[in-house]
C-alpha cells in the first residue's frame, strides 16, 4: 500500500526571537522578527520594538520580575508575544522576547479538527456495517474489530483486541484464521466456515501492503450467510402477486386457496363477498381480482368505504345527484361512484355499514344494473361488477334485522374469507422483510432485525393483522437509533403466548402502539404553554386513535364514544387519523 502523502503544503510555523535593553533598544533580532517589520538588521538594533512591546509593559517586567504575553496584530498576521526578564547587568539584554505567528496554528487546529471529523465518521461506518470488520496487523495480533463481531460469534469486540490470532484458534473461538493464508499468498483470500453458534459464514481476508511491497494489516470480512440460504429457501416456497400498490405474499396454504379462487373468479362478472378481520388484505385481494379481469383494460377500480361516509351523503356519494336535489347542490348535479365504475369494478368495503335504505337501493343495481339518482327520475344503467367486504357476521345481522336477507344472499354468490395473520404465521417474516425493505427505501435507512427479534414478532397474535404489522414496522424503522432492531427495542410483547407457558396475558400490544399518555403535571403544562384548547384537541386527538385502533371503523368508534358517525369521521380528517383507518 503507498504512502498516504499530504497534496497542500502544511502551514510552517515561525518563531521570532528578539533581546531589549532596558530602554527598550534592540540587542538582538533574528530574521524571522526582521522579515516580519519589514527592517534590515541594523535599523531594527537602532530602534525600539514599541510596535512589539510598549513602554508600560516593559517597565511593568523590568519591575515585577514576572512574565508576560499578549496579542498584536500586525497586517495579515496575529502575533502573540511572550516577553520575560532575562538578566539584570547593566549593558546586558533585559528583556527577552520570543513572538510566533498564531494564523498558522489555527490552520492547523483546523484541519485537526477536520482530521478527527473525518476519523470519527470513518469509526461510525465502521462500528455499524452490517458485516463484521476484523484487522490483524503482520503478526496476527487483533487490532481492531467492530460491534458486528459479538452478533456473529456471541463474543464482545473488546475481548478479540490484542489477542494473537494463534491463541484464539487454539482456544476454538476461531477456525483456520484467513489472515495467515492472506499473509502467505499475498492477495485476497475468502473461506466458508460454520461457526459454534451454528452460523455459517462468508469470510474474505484483504492484505494491506506498505511502499516495500510487505504486507502490514490484513482487513477480514465476515458476513452471515445462513441468512441468506434461509431467504433462499424462503423465495423458492413464497409467490408474490403484485395488485398495484402493495404486494400479496402468499407461503401458506390457506393463503394459496384465496389465491386461487380469486384468480377462478377474476373473469367473471360474478358478486363477490370478502370476508375477513380488520387489515387482512381484504382491499389487496379486490385489486388483485380488478387486476386480473377483463375490466382491467375497461374500467376503473373504484373503492367506497361505507363505514366512512356519513349515512346522510352516502346515497349521494353511491349513485349521484341531479341539479337542485339539495341545498348546496352543484349546479350541473354529480355522477355517483357507480357511474365513475362503470365498465369498471365498484369495492364496497365495510358493506355491513350499508343502513337498510341503500340496501334496498343496491339490491336494485346488482339485479337491473340500473338506479336513479338522488332528486333524478330517469334510470340510469351501469355495467358494474361489485365486490363487497366486510369484518362483521351478516348473518348474524341478517337474524337481527339489520341486514337485507335478500341482498345478503345477492352478495354471497362467491364468499372468499381471508384468514387473519395468526393463522397464516409462514407469511409474517416475510411480510416483515418486504415492510423493512419498503421503509427503509422511504426513511432512507439501512435498518435490520435480529432473528431473536422476528421471533418474537412471530409469536404475537396480531389482532390488527397486516396493517398493524406495517404500522409497528414502520415506527420501530423511524424510532429506533440503533442499526440493528433487538427484542428490547419492541413495545411491550404482553399478548405473547410463549410456547409452554398457560393462558395470555391481557393483550396491550396495540395501545403501545400509541402516543404514551401525558401526566396531569405535563397535561397542565402543554395547556399553559399552547393554551387550553390546543390541550383540548391533543387530547380528543389522542382518544380518537385510540379508539380507531381498537374498533376500526367510524360507525363503531361512533357508538363507543356516543357521538355522530358524521362527527367521528369529521374529526378523524381534522387529526389525520381517516388513512390509517380506511383500508381493509
Amino acid at each position: 500500500m503507498a504512502k498516504v502523502k499530504e497534496t497542500a503544503a502544511s502551514p510552517k510555523i515561525d518563531i521570532g526571537v528578539a533581546f531589549l535593553d532596558r530602554e527598550g533598544f534592540v540587542v538582538y533580532a533574528n530574521d524571522t522578527i526582521l522579515r516580519w517589520l519589514g527592517k534590515p538588521n541594523n535599523q531594527v538594533v537602532k530602534a525600539k520594538f514599541d510596535i512589539l512591546i510598549s513602554k508600560r509593559q516593559l517597565s511593568e517586567i523590568l519591575t515585577s520580575g514576572r512574565p508576560m504575553d499578549w496579542r498584536v496584530p500586525l497586517g495579515d498576521l496575529d502575533l502573540y508575544v511572550n516577553a520575560f526578564p532575562c538578566a539584570k547587568d547593566p549593558g546586558e539584554a533585559v528583556v527577552c522576547l520570543v513572538v510566533y505567528n498564531t494564523v498558522p496554528l489555527k490552520i492547523m487546529q483546523e484541519r485537526l479538527q477536520d482530521m478527527k471529523a473525518a476519523a470519527d465518521e470513518l469509526n461510525a461506518i465502521f462500528q455499524n456495517s452490517y458485516d463484521a470488520i476484523y484487522i490483524v496487523d503482520a503478526n496476527g495480533i487483533t487490532l481492531k474489530t467492530n460491534d458486528a463481531i459479538e452478533r456473529l460469534t456471541g463474543i464482545p469486540k473488546e475481548y478479540y483486541v490484542g489477542k494473537d490470532l494463534r491463541y484464539l484458534e487454539k482456544r476454538g473461538i476461531v477456525q483456520k484464521s484467513v489472515s495467515f493464508e492472506v499473509m502467505k499468498q499475498k492477495k485476497p483470500v475468502t473461506v466458508i466456515q460454520e461457526n459454534a453458534l451454528g452460523k455459517v459464514l462468508l469470510i474474505t481476508g484483504s492484505p494491506v501492503f506498505n511502499e516495500q511491497g510487505e504486507v502490514i494489516r490484513v482487513v477480514t470480512n465476515l458476513r452471515d450467510i445462513s441468512e441468506l440460504n434461509r431467504l433462499r429457501e424462503e423465495l423458492l416456497q413464497l409467490r408474490k402477486f403484485h395488485t398495484g400498490d402493495e404486494p400479496f405474499i402468499v407461503a401458506s396454504k390457506p393463503m394459496e386457496r384465496v389465491v386461487e379462487l380469486a384468480r377462478r373468479v377474476a373473469n367473471t362478472d360474478t358478486t363477490v363477498l370478502l370476508l375477513g378481520e380488520s387489515g387482512v388484505g381484504k382491499e389487496v385481494v379486490a385489486r388483485m381480482i380488478h387486476r386480473n379481469s377483463r375490466r382491467y383494460e375497461k374500467g376503473a377500480f373504484i373503492k367506497v368505504n361505507c363505514g366512512a361516509i356519513p349515512q346522510e351523503l352516502l346515497e349521494s356519494e353511491l349513485f349521484g345527484y341531479e341539479s337542485g336535489a339539495f341545498t348546496g347542490a352543484k349546479k350541473d348535479g354529480k355522477p355517483g361512484m357507480f357511474e365513475l365504475a362503470n365498465e369498471g369494478t365498484l369495492f364496497l368495503d365495510e358493506i355491513g355499514e350499508l343502513p337498510l335504505h341503500l340496501q334496498v337501493k343496491l339490491l336494485r343495481v346488482l339485479q337491473e344494473q340500473e338506479f336513479h339518482r338522488v332528486g333524478g327520475v330517469k334510470p340510469v344503467r351501469v355495467n358494474v361488477r361489485i365486490i363487497a367486504a366486510t369484518n362483521r357476521d351478516l348473518k348474524k345481522m341478517v337474524d337481527e334485522g339489520t341486514f337485507r336477507e335478500d341482498l345478503y344472499y345477492r352478495l354471497y354468490v362467491v364468499p372468499i374469507e381471508i384468514p387473519p395473520l395468526r393463522k397464516r404465521k409462514e407469511e409474517i417474516r416475510p411480510l416483515i422483510r418486504f415492510y423493512v425493505d419498503k421503509f427503509n427505501r422511504k426513511y432512507q435507512t439501512a435498518k435490520t432485525l435480529t432473528d431473536e427479534t422476528l421471533e418474537a414478532l412471530e409469536r404475537y397474535e396480531w389482532p390488527g393483522n397486516i396493517r398493524e404489522l406495517a404500522n409497528l414496522i414502520e415506527r420501530l424503522l423511524v424510532i429506533t437509533p440503533e442499526h440493528v432492531i433487538q427484542p428490547e427495542h419492541l413495545p411491550h410483547l404482553t399478548g405473547v403466548t410463549i410456547p409452554g407457558s398457560k393462558g395470555k396475558q391481557k393483550n396491550d400490544f396495540v395501545q403501545n402502539l400509541l402516543p404514551p399518555a401525558l401526566s396531569e403535571d405535563e397535561w397542565i403544562g402543554r395547556a399553559e404553554s399552547e393554551g387550553l384548547q390546543a390541550a383540548i384537541e391533543e387530547m380528543e386527538r389522542s382518544l380518537l386513535e385510540a379508539a380507531f385502533h381498537k374498533y376500526g371503523s367510524s360507525y363503531e368508534v361512533a357508538k363507543a364514544l356516543k357521538i355522530s358517525q358524521s362527527t367521528a369521521i369529521r374529526k378523524a380528517y381534522k387529526y389525520g387519523i381517516r388513512n390509517k383507518t380506511e383500508g381493509e
